[in-house]
C-alpha cells in the first residue's frame, strides 16, 4: 500500500500529469468563460448610506409575554440563549 501512496514518477508521467493538468484547467477556464453574469441593482434604494432609524412601535403586551414563556432561560426582560453551538 506504501508505493501507491508515494512512489517516483518517471519523466514521461510527470510530462503527462502536465498535460492533463493543463487540459483539464483549460476545459475549466473555457467553461467558465460562458458562464453569463449579471450585476443585480441592489434591492434597497437609499441616499444615505446607513438607514435612519424611526421612532418604532411599541410591542404588543401579549406577544411579549408568550415570547418570555416560550423561552427556556431568561433573566429580568432578557432571554438568555447559547452563542455559536456547533454539533
Amino acid at each position: 500500500m506504501e508505493d501507491f501512496l508515494f512512489h517516483n514518477i518517471s519523466e514521461e508521467e510527470k510530462e503527462r500529469i502536465r498535460k492533463e493538468a493543463k487540459k483539464l484547467i483549460d476545459s475549466f477556464s473555457d467553461k467558465i468563460s460562458r458562464v453569463k453574469v449579471s450585476e443585480e441593482e441592489p434591492n434597497v434604494r437609499r441616499k444615505e448610506f446607513e438607514r435612519i432609524e424611526g421612532k418604532g412601535e411599541e410591542c404588543d403586551n401579549d406577544f411579549k409575554k408568550i415570547i418570555f414563556e416560550n423561552a427556556p432561560n431568561k433573566s429580568g426582560d432578557f432571554i438568555l440563549a447559547e452563542k455559536k453551538k456547533w454539533e
